[in-house]
């Protein structure tokens, strides 16, 4: 296994945003890329990544395999790396090995872990709104609410979208309609609403670093999806449990 990257940035930042849902992880390189599959400790939620090989200057794979790793290990040398650096990850001793090259040649050896976890699989899940817009957008309003609430409820019907959130005594609430940016969908005649933490959001959201446009998708009490793609270079989805008050 011998895989380079021209732009470093999107192995740095992926593993910035997912170290901060799970601590150790599987990846596992085969001809479709550099992909992950794993649920926070709390089961809560998930993260889907995948790298694509065409993001990768060499992508050199004889067989599928594992990689099994601290991520906290693996994001302090990725912190090292330079916008100009070209990244080079290889196999080597039951280690990996990363190399970064620019005005000098520098390479770090982590240890490869046996996690003993059963594989994870992506829920199949039917959302009745999608909501289509800038990553900026979903952003301030999910921090627009974090001022006042530690969960927003998500509300779509017909061309409309909405975030709110309410505390003890304060309430904040976005409007969004549909436009040249923001397109929504809602499969109900009816208000369809749900409820997420803003803890777990602002994690998933770190992910508008790699792309411009975010796809959200919910129903009524039901498991939130967000996507967020960058064409022939990476994507990064993320499964959310709604918000259950204990009443």
């Amino acid at each position: 296994m011998k895989l380079t990257l021209a732009e470093p940035k999107y192995l740095k930042d992926s593993i910035s945003i997912i170290s901060d849902i799970v601590n150790e992880a599987k990846f596992t390189v085969s001809s479709n890329g550099l992909e992950l599959v794993a649920m926070d400790p709390a089961n809560v939620a998930m993260v889907v990544f995948k790298l694509l090989p065409s993001a990768f200057l060499e992508y050199q794979v004889d067989d599928s395999s594992d990689l099994c790793l601290n991520l906290s290990n693996l994001k302090q040398v990725l912190r090292r790396v330079n916008p100009t650096d070209t990244l080079t990850l290889e196999t080597l001793d039951n280690k990996l090995k990363i190399t970064l090259k620019g005005s000098s040649t520098r390479s770090f050896h982590i240890p490869l872990l046996e996690i003993d976890d059963k594989e994870q699989k992506v829920p199949s899940l039917n959302f009745v709104a999608t909501i289509e817009t800038e990553s900026s957008v979903l952003n301030n309003a999910v921090e627009d609410c974090d001022i006042v609430a530690e969960a927003v409820s998500l509300i779509a019907s017909n061309s409309k979208f909405a975030i709110s959130g309410e505390g003890d005594l304060s309430k904040a609430h976005v409007d969004l309609e549909a436009n040249d940016f923001t397109k929504v969908l809602v499969n109900s005649e009816d208000n369809i609403s749900s409820k997420y933490s803003i803890e777990y959001l602002k994690k998933m959201m770190q992910a508008s670093k790699l792309a411009d446009r975010v796809s959200i998708k919910f129903s009524r009490d039901y498991p939130l999806k967000l996507d967020y793609v960058t064409p022939d270079r990476v994507s990064m989805e993320f499964i959310l449990a709604p918000r259950v008050e204990n009443d």
